[in-house]
């Protein structure tokens, strides 16, 4: 049984280096949800990938597996999310079988029944039959121990057979993999010009000095953008506007909260129960049978309790105590015992004034410096709020509170100090550590007393009437509103409600802004028969009503000019800013000070050392990829023209080039650019392939 599952574990092998080794191809939704499309009106059809149409059973089929696998990880269900995940998984290894498999076929990749028998029980054995068939007691793979499994294969159960079929069909998928990636890395040869080059970019800097003047010294209202040159700019630039399919909508949120009345009728509940607690002779089933959180006889330190009981410290056994309030739950607590522990524990605060180095003179102001702030804390001064103006670790924040801890935790010295202290209040002396000097206060005294405590703790949930009202002003919203416009016009007449934008959805989404479970709202989103403008039925998403109206859809391709106006409208106003900033310095003499200084104050100068070309940013100036270009193609004294940079217009000015060391040996260089490049030009493969698959997905019809 052991055996079977180990087999078990590795039948997934192939899974994860596939994951691995394909990269972008298995990014996720991103790719490969809101790049699809829906197919037409085959209604068992969840997609298309290179031309095969996918029926509903064979994706079922893959999840299924795909879902049995991480069950048998995780020893637990699939919740709703990770069912999410894993159907995205199953249709990424569709996606893979089916693209690759057309690469393998046209390229002659195969792996023959022979090769598989040598990775089973050859003398190439793979790498998950290693693991699954080592000899516990020599760590060693045992041939024999795959023969005897293969003999006995048929007497270990109905399940041994498939599972034995699908471990195979892994090793094989993976083979063929390795075989693909290994074509694809011997692709990969790297000149000398180019090592030497990629060295260069890596190692040569320059000095530059660059006067720049921001987009922002020219107001928005001197520049007027027309839509011809929206349209020009666009026509220029439309590469950088491709997008995925996406929906937008609008939507507003009804929460189901509990009432006043809920809240009333909770707390008399507990009133009851409180009495009734008081007098139970079994605490534990008076809990397991009243508490939404089971009993548990941990025995606990006074660091370790509840706030409110550290609080009442000490306790008093078989009383009860509250009802408290906290995060939207009502809490009773019964101490059902107590005893003596093995530690005392304390609470205490302090202030460490850590010494700049380990001289002498350092560690003498340091104590010094303690030493004026306990003098001023003994005067009357607020402790917490010295440590917050003084202290040196991570309890500045917090006015200096350690909380509690019990003994033994601390350095030595500083542990001894508190717990030799009696009662609580501030400590005479200070407290020299290897950290430096504490200003101690113990906040409560010491206490070696331990608390078995039994709570009763219930959440203050809504009612079914008061879901039942917020559900009415949900369907009222709902079945007034024909319209986006009439819906936006009902939301403006009560201030209750909240209208929300949610834009690009990806079809294959759950999260929308905040709803974390919002899958049926974008299944609405994405349905054939909703068009813009049609408002939703009501959605229960976690605990609230959500109407949602239909404002756009995006399809995949290039984006409308109307849908990225906005954007289109930065771009072209800072051209035009660029436009007049250079035209002002065009023609200017002089060293770029004395030009800034005729631009006026919006001009400044600024000086950057050991820019190096790869980088292509410019310290206190951010990424300006056509800066660094320019200045590397300066010889040291010159200068460029004004030309426009990211964030503004820039005259650049090559004060010294320090080229790169001399090197006799490229190897490393080689090397290092080899790796670069073949990770490069394996991603870049799959995401051809991706692409030539023209991969339609409509799973959004079905999950």
């Amino acid at each position: 049984m052991a055996l079977i599952n180990k087999i078990r574990e590795k039948s997934g092998w192939a899974v994860g280096a596939i994951a691995i080794g394909l990269g972008v191809f298995v990014v996720g939704g991103d790719l490969l949800g809101p790049n699809s499309r829906l197919l037409g009106n085959n209604a068992n059809t969840v997609g298309e990938i290179a031309g095969e149409e996918i029926e509903f059973q064979e994706f079922d089929q893959v999840l299924q597996q795909v879902k049995a696998d991480y069950e048998n990880r995780t020893g637990r269900a699939a919740n709703e999310g990770e069912l999410a995940m894993l159907r995205e998984q199953a249709w990424n290894q569709l996606i893979f079988k089916i693209a690759l498999q057309k690469e393998y076929d046209r390229l002659g990749i195969e792996v023959t029944e022979e090769e598989l028998a040598d990775m089973v029980q050859g003398n190439n054995i793979h790498p998950a039959v290693q693991q699954a068939f080592t000899n516990p007691q020599t760590g060693e793979f045992d041939r024999n121990q795959v023969v005897q499994y293969l003999q006995n294969l048929d007497q270990m159960g109905p399940e041994a057979r498939p599972m034995w079929v699908n471990f195979e069909q892994s090793i094989y998928a993976d083979r063929l993999q390795s075989k693909y990636m290994n074509l694809l890395t011997k692709t990969v040869y790297i000149t000398d010009t180019e090592a030497k080059n990629y060295y260069q970019a890596q190692n040569a800097s320059a000095n530059i000095r660059a006067l720049f003047v921001p987009f922002v010294s020219v107001s928005d209202s001197a520049v007027q953008v027309t839509d011809a040159q929206l349209q020009d700019y666009y026509d220029r630039n439309k590469e950088l506007y491709k997008v995925d399919e996406g929906r937008s909508v609008e939507f507003v949120t009804i929460p189901v909260n509990a009432s006043p009345e809920d809240s009333s009728y909770i707390n008399q509940e507990i009133g009851t129960l409180s009495q009734q607690f008081a007098a139970a002779t079994n605490d534990s089933a008076f809990v397991n049978a009243n508490s939404d959180v089971p009993f548990d006889g941990t025995y606990r330190n006074p660091g370790q309790l509840p706030e409110p009981l550290r609080n009442q410290l000490p306790l008093e056994e078989g009383k009860v105590y509250g009802p408290y309030t906290e995060n939207g739950t009502l809490a009773l607590f019964k101490i059902t015992d107590v005893r003596e522990a093995d530690a005392s524990a304390v609470r205490a605060s302090h202030i460490l004034i850590r010494p700049e180095n380990d001289t002498p003179e350092a560690k003498a102001a340091a104590q010094a410096k303690a030493q004026d702030v306990l003098t001023q804390i003994r005067n009357g001064a607020d402790f917490a709020q010295m440590a917050a103006q003084h202290g040196t670790d991570g309890t500045a924040s917090t006015g200096g509170d350690l909380g509690w801890f019990p003994q033994g935790q601390m350095v030595s010295e500083f542990d001894e100090a508190v717990f030799n202290y009696s009662g609580t209040g501030l400590l005479p002396n200070l407290v020299e550590t290897e950290y430096g000097y504490h200003i101690v206060k113990v906040t409560a005294p010491k206490s070696n007393q331990e608390y078995q405590i039994a709570g009763v703790q219930r959440a203050i949930e809504p009612s079914e009437s008061t879901r039942d009202a917020a559900y009415a002003v949900a369907d009222e919203l709902s079945g007034t509103s024909e319209s986006a416009e009439e819906l936006r016009e009902n939301v403006a007449r009560n201030p209750s409600l909240v209208k929300e934008e949610a834009t690009a959805i990806g079809k294959n989404n759950i999260v929308v802004n905040n709803l974390n479970n919002a899958r049926e709202l974008v299944r609405w989103a994405y349905a054939k028969d909703t068009d813009v403008g049609d408002v939703s039925p009501v959605f229960e998403i976690d605990d609230q009503f959500v109407v949602a109206t239909l404002t756009n859809k995006r399809e995949k391709g290039y984006a409308k000019l109307e849908d990225v106006r906005e954007e289109l409208t930065a771009a072209v106003r800072n051209e035009l800013k660029a436009q007049q900033i250079i035209a002002k310095l065009e023609g200017q003499q002089g060293s770029l000070d004395e030009i800034a200084a005729s631009y006026g104050p919006d001009a400044s100068v600024r000086t950057a050392d050991n820019v190096t070309f790869a980088s292509t940013a410019i310290p206190g100036l951010g990424v300006e990829p056509v800066a660094v270009g320019k200045a590397f193609g300066l010889k040291p004294g010159a200068r460029t023209a004004p030309f426009e940079g990211q964030s503004g217009v820039l005259m650049v000015e090559l004060t010294q080039m320090n080229p790169a060391p001399e090197i006799n040996d490229f190897s490393n260089v080689k090397e290092q650019l080899s790796g670069t490049r073949t990770n490069s030009v394996q991603s870049n493969a799959f995401e051809a392939i991706r692409e030539k698959a023209d991969v339609k997905d409509n799973r959004v019809r079905f999950f």
